[in-house]
């Protein structure tokens, strides 16, 4: 029988911030030994998932990484319900393809696994997503189509780190009053969770919260690869000033006296569409990394070391 070293910790209880740095901690199972540098540097797709200042310093840096504030860890959901779906509306089992007859058709993978081809994908994608939206579909479930590569890829397994995400209206919507470019986060939603702060309700079914903002489709949770297939703005601000440019208005970029007024990002001409709105930059920081003030003041190498 062998032996695993690390499978049980003793759980740091220095502080209440420790404790919950202690529980968020991620480790590299790789030895320390190793001379490479590349398993121990930042990665662009840790962005939002895994903190980039808190890691010890010596031999464990850049192997002892933490989760972010907002990181999510999927606990897995079934695949069967979603594959019927599918199905029903128009999706031809692998066993019954046939690549002569339907050359060009897009590929679909449930969990890396290929169950289907389907002939119209944008039809079918918009509809998986609406039903994910609406919370028929379990929000933790990643859609990710690869145009070029003609598949769409599914993934409702355990163990992928997520975060959450502010969902912008794709569509002019006559339901609800959303216009396309606009944040589905209303004021009505922000202003009942301000009311429910103050006056909370007397039956917790009524409550809002955050579960009801998943419900109403105004956050969704992206992975890694999903976010590869999605465009994502910064700010809400950055949001307007794209509409804006969008409209043919210049704005104006003259910070006047405000010497500390925050620069605006530069929209890229070739943006055809925002999907994401970032809910606080922020939110890259771990635990600890969130507690040292103003840390977008600091020396980034001096951070780990707070």
């Amino acid at each position: 029988m062998s032996s695993t070293a690390g499978v049980s910790q003793v759980l740091n209880r220095y502080t209440f911030a420790s404790t919950l740095s202690h529980l968020r901690r991620t480790n590299t199972p790789i030895g320390r030994d190793g001379k490479l540098a590349k398993p121990r540097q930042l990665h662009n797709t840790h962005w939002g998932l895994v903190c980039p200042a808190e890691t010890p310093e010596g031999q464990a840096c850049g192997l002892v990484k933490n989760l972010s504030l907002m990181c999510y860890v999927s606990t897995g959901t079934p695949s069967e319900p979603l594959i019927e779906f599918m199905i029903n509306r128009g999706m031809e089992v692998v066993e019954e393809y046939e690549p002569m007859r339907y050359p060009r058709a897009t590929k679909i993978f449930v969990n890396g696994i290929w169950v289907g081809v389907h002939q119209d994908p944008k039809h079918l994608v918009s509809q998986v997503m609406d039903t994910r939206r609406k919370s028929y579909l379990q929000f933790e479930v990643s859609l990710i189509r690869e145009i070029r590569d003609q598949e769409f890829k599914i993934f409702s397994d355990a163990g992928r780190v997520m975060r959450p995400c502010f969902t912008v209206q794709q569509e002019n919507d006559a339901e609800s009053g959303l216009q396309k470019g606009q944040l589905v986060l209303t004021k009505d939603l922000v202003n009942r969770l301000a009311r429910e702060q103050s006056e909370p309700p007397a039956d917790p079914s009524q409550k809002l919260g955050w579960a009801g903002l998943i419900n109403a489709g105004a956050i969704e949770y992206l992975d890694a690869e999903e976010e590869e297939t999605s465009m994502i703005c910064m700010t809400p601000e950055d949001l307007d000033l794209y509409r804006l440019q969008k409209a043919g208005i210049v704005p104006d970029e003259d910070p006047g006296d405000d010497l500390n007024k925050r620069l605006k990002t530069k929209t890229n001409p070739t943006t055809h569409m925002y999907t994401h709105c970032e809910i606080h930059p922020s939110m890259i920081l771990g635990v600890c990394a969130s507690i040292i003030p103003f840390p977008d003041h600091n020396q980034v190498s001096l951070q780990s070391m707070c």
